[in-house]
């Protein structure tokens, strides 16, 4: 299966995805996760990215094909795939379908601008290892201590309030019109994003069919 995950920044589709990945045995493929290694890595594609990014902007179409085009076609790739965080532009959306890539469901996970505010703002990441927390849903052991490899949390750029805000308003400006996009292309699947993950993944199978 072929999919698409839709949502504002913090709708839980990075969670999602992985659960997704686990239950159909393919792959998600993040634009997030590239683009920040790619940044560690200070590659002239991360540099190029890190500027954006930092701003709360989205990264320009060209760079984001390129790294899907790449990504896609890599063996792990061959039998589905899971897309999160791309496409967030309707150029996107047709460039991808410009390169004969076939979608069979397009999921869009609804949640509140004030819900999202309140699950970006809790948000904590290792600084060493890369490791996702949250100061209310999934604390650490440890408060500021990452309890894989005890580095410590830090509040990413792009998970401070002044950034959270613009990435929303870039979120329902830019990306948001591709809900009626696969709509009208009859791919469009809306599960209603609840407060805890399990329920949301309930959802998401039950509208999947899996």
């Amino acid at each position: 299966m072929r999919l698409i995950l839709l949502g504002a920044p913090g709708a839980g589709k990075g969670t999602q995805a992985e659960v997704i990945c686990e239950r159909l045995s393919i792959p998600a493929v993040s634009t997030g996760n590239i683009l920040r290694e790619a940044m560690k890595n200070e590659t002239e594609m991360g540099r190029k990215a890190k500027a954006f990014i930092d701003s709360g902007a989205l990264v320009p179409d060209d760079v984001i094909i390129r790294i899907i085009k790449e990504r896609l076609a890599q063996d792990d790739c061959q039998n589905g795939f899971i897309l999160d965080g791309v496409p967030r532009t309707v150029a996107q959306a047709e460039a991808l379908e410009q390169m004969d890539i076939d979608i069979d469901k397009v999921v869009d996970i609804e949640v509140p601008d004030d819900t999202i505010v309140k699950r970006l703002s809790g948000r904590r990441v290792c600084a060493s290892c890369g490791a996702s927390y949250h100061t209310i849903y999934k604390p650490s052991a440890q408060p500021d201590t990452c309890d894989r490899c005890g580095g410590r949390l830090i509040v990413r750029k792009d998970d401070e309030p002044s950034t959270i805000l613009e990435r929303l308003r870039v979120y329902h400006e830019q990306t948001e019109p591709l809900v009626d996009f696969y709509r009208q292309r009859g791919k469009l699947v809306v599960v209603e994003g609840q407060e805890q993950v399990a329920d949301t993944t309930r959802l998401l199978f039950e509208k999947l069919g899996v």
